[in-house]
């Protein structure tokens, strides 16, 4: 390094950090790390104290969630990643529309679980390979919210793809998923399927045992001789009328 010439000023200290290639753990980490420092002692920190401009290294792949349903988010706010990923922007969609159909339950169950905990998650994501489009990796980090009236439903996230991306879009499998307390040491809630729609609970359905069952009774001349009539048989008409026969009417009895 050239010696400074005399009466230059003091020179400007550069962080190596800031022109290293971030990594998917160190981006998820910083990501983490903001959201704990504005947490201001609270459990969970509120949708307006994120600022943009704290996160700018990693923003492109930061994204904000609303919840919308049990187990369903939408896309309020997303990266440039984010775009690039689906080909469009998201803005305005729902969050499984990044995730395969095959596994759009258990990502579900898991969000709801971020929500209802609250509590934090992560989850491993995998693209497979197709034509002009590679296999690419992923990790998402969900961090819970307060909207402005004070309920747990929204969500600060991050994702983060490793690989050639290929042709848009691209949508992930969730091959690993873990759960974490908020606060150290805390208890989590097993993620499990969510209700969703608006149904009401269907009544518990109790098997009651049959009563005594009265059978018909017999015609007044059956009941005269003693026997019980017999349904038809056959198949055919010709043969269903063959198995009837005449009961006649013995009549008034004459006195002797």
């Amino acid at each position: 390094m050239p010696e400074p010439s005399p009466g230059a000023g003091p020179g400007r200290v550069l962080q190596l950090q800031d022109y290293e290639t971030l990594r998917p753990e160190r981006m998820l980490r910083e990501m983490r790390d903001y959201w704990n420092s504005i947490r201001q002692g609270r459990a969970v920190p509120a949708r307006a104290d994120v600022d943009p401009r704290a996160i700018a290294r990693i923003l492109d792949h930061a994204f904000i969630l609303e919840r919308i349903a049990p187990g369903a988010g939408r896309l309020r706010l997303a990266g440039r990643h984010l775009i690039d990923l689906m080909g469009m922007e998201v803005r305005g969609m729902p969050v499984c529309a990044l995730i395969q159909t095959s596994s759009r339950g258990r990502f579900s169950d898991v969000l709801e679980s971020v929500f209802k905990a609250p509590q934090i998650a992560q989850l491993s994501l995998q693209a497979g390979a197709s034509y002009a489009r590679p296999q690419l990796f992923a990790q998402m980090l969900l961090l819970p919210l307060r909207s402005d009236l004070g309920d747990v439903t929204r969500a600060l996230g991050c994702l983060v793809a490793e690989g050639e991306q290929g042709v848009a879009p691209r949508r992930f499998d969730l091959v690993g998923d873990t759960v974490m307390p908020i606060i150290e040491g805390g208890q989590t809630l097993a993620p499990s399927p969510s209700t969703i729609g608006f149904a009401e609970e269907a009544p518990e359905f109790v098997l009651r045992s049959p009563g005594p069952q009265r059978r018909p009774a017999p015609p007044p001349g059956d009941r005269a001789q003693g026997q019980t009539p017999q349904p038809p048989t056959g198949t055919t008409p010709e043969a269903r009328r063959a198995s009837f026969r005449v009961v006649s009417d013995p009549g008034p009895s004459e006195d002797p």
